[in-house]
């Protein structure tokens, strides 16, 4: 437990008492405001430096949110972008499937009307077909 010095001994004047000024009024606790001297009280400067700390914080998600806001505006406008060029593609293999539909609805009528003779110009063309690939691949 600490003891008060009272103006005796090397603390002259009772300005000095145990490690804090007193200046005669030994009910002022150090760390507190003093109205007399001014400035601000040690509780004060640290509720300041938590908000200047708060604010930087609120400063650093803000543009943390802002970048994310920017992203997900851009990710929005990708899918956009993907979607339209994904409907062209759906429209132009719906086409593609149209004409191989008619054109196989074509074939399967000429083979009906015109026999043999159709069938084997028609094999000849696609084994010739499929010989000029394999050159072209192999060369």
């Amino acid at each position: 437990m600490h003891q008060r010095h009272t103006g005796s001994g090397p603390h002259l004047n009772g300005n000095y008492s145990n490690g804090h000024f007193n200046n005669g009024n030994m009910n002022r606790r150090p760390g507190v405001w003093d109205p007399e001297k001014g400035g601000m009280s040690a509780s004060e400067m640290n509720a300041n430096i938590m908000e200047e700390q708060n604010n930087d914080r609120i400063n650093q998600l803000s543009d943390q949110v802002a970048l994310l806001k920017g992203l997900t505006i851009d990710i929005g406008n990708e899918v956009r972008e993907q979607n339209s060029l994904l409907d062209q593609m759906g429209d132009g293999f719906a086409s593609t499937g149209d004409l191989l539909a008619g054109s196989l609805r074509k074939i399967g009528t000429m083979l009906e009307s015109g026999g043999a003779k159709h069938m084997c110009y028609m094999v000849g063309f696609i084994v010739a077909v499929m010989v000029l690939l394999y050159m072209l691949m192999k060369s």
